[in-house]
């Protein structure tokens, strides 16, 4: 029996295959699509039963394939590109497969862990799972908005385990590959590296400049959350995962910079110093955004809560800190190694 990580090459995808394997699970296939081929860097240090192209998967499934052959499957793939105009591509690749996947687990009641996303609330202020907060802004967010409509009709209340997350703004290792949609933290981490300087949009949405809040998640405890419910198949719905708690996109520059000082034995700054040293330098907000950003996310993980996760997310500066030291350990690794 195997357990399947769809995405597994992407930056959720296989932070899971490495938790897997520390649990000491060996027996996963792993399903991506690798034409962006530096992807496969990611699973690199992860141990795999087999790999599979995304549609070659698919099409076995619907084959009959894997029937009586999972234990589970983790449902990281997508395209997460907010700003991807074509929906055709979009509602196929994020909607269409979902649903297929959703089909084969119902009929041969194999457990269904997928993601979604907080980009189905929209510009909303409440972010609470029911249906009168939802508005997604973008046809990414209207396409994983889609599917949780379809669970809700189809799964929730079944025998079979069917649980989605709303992913607020992840960050953490093994995301290079996002580029411009990676996280903040890494953009900020790049930028100090290489100019000794950050950048975060002017003001916003009614936000002064670099105040827009979002909830930041590491994908540590996104990690731990998927596990949570694969050891507890009874677990059904569609949850917020997220820290609970908006922080702005200051304190993460003010953490990725304090961390990139301590690191190099300098002082830590706070926010007003460095403005004023323009280590914090703000950059005009993008005319394409308007209309589509979010300048403030908070989820509300009451839900999550109550079917029993209690541990404690990391915040920012605990989490933000965390990264840069692994950042920070890659970039001088090549170093070390030639000396």
């Amino acid at each position: 029996m195997y357990l399947v990580v769809t995405g597994a090459a992407g930056f959720i995808g296989s932070n899971l295959v490495r938790a897997l394997n520390a649990r000491g699970e060996r027996n996963i296939i792993a399903v991506d699509n690798l034409t962006s081929g530096d992807k496969f860097r990611n699973l690199v240090d992860c141990e795999i039963s087999d790999f599979l192209d995304k549609e070659a998967f698919i099409h076995q499934v619907r084959d009959g394939r894997f029937d009586g052959a999972l234990d589970a499957v983790l449902h990281q793939g997508a395209c997460s590109d907010t700003m991807q105009s074509d929906g055709r591509y979009m509602m196929e690749n994020n909607y269409r497969y979902s649903c297929s996947l959703l089909d084969f687990c119902l009929q041969d009641q194999v457990p269904l862990i997928y993601a979604s996303s907080a980009a189905v609330y929209g510009g909303g202020t409440v972010f609470r799972e029911s249906r009168d907060h939802e508005s997604p802004l973008n046809v990414y967010g209207y396409s994983k908005f889609l599917f949780d409509q379809v669970v809700r009709a189809r799964a929730l209340g079944g025998d079979v385990q069917v649980a989605g997350f709303r992913y607020f703004n992840v960050y953490g290792p093994r995301e290079q590959h996002k580029a411009r949609m990676a996280s903040v933290a890494w953009h900020f981490f790049n930028q100090y590296q290489a100019e000794g300087k950050v950048r975060p949009f002017e003001g916003s949405g009614g936000y002064a400049n670099g105040e827009q809040r979002r909830d930041f998640v590491s994908v540590e405890d996104v990690a731990k959350v998927n596990l949570f419910f694969l050891d507890h198949p009874e677990l059904s719905g569609i949850f917020n995962l997220g820290t609970g708690r908006a922080q702005s996109f200051n304190d993460v520059a003010c953490a990725t910079v304090n961390a990139c000082r301590v690191a190099a034995g300098k002082p830590a700054l706070d926010l007003a110093s460095l403005q004023a040293e323009g280590i914090i330098e703000y950059r005009a907000f993008p005319k394409e955004l308007e209309g589509k950003y979010q300048s403030f996310t908070e989820a509300d993980i009451s839900a999550l809560r109550n079917v029993g996760y209690a541990a404690p997310m990391l915040s920012v500066e605990q989490g933000v800190t965390r990264y840069v030291e692994q950042l920070r350990a890659g970039l001088v690794a090549p170093a070390a190694a030639g000396g």
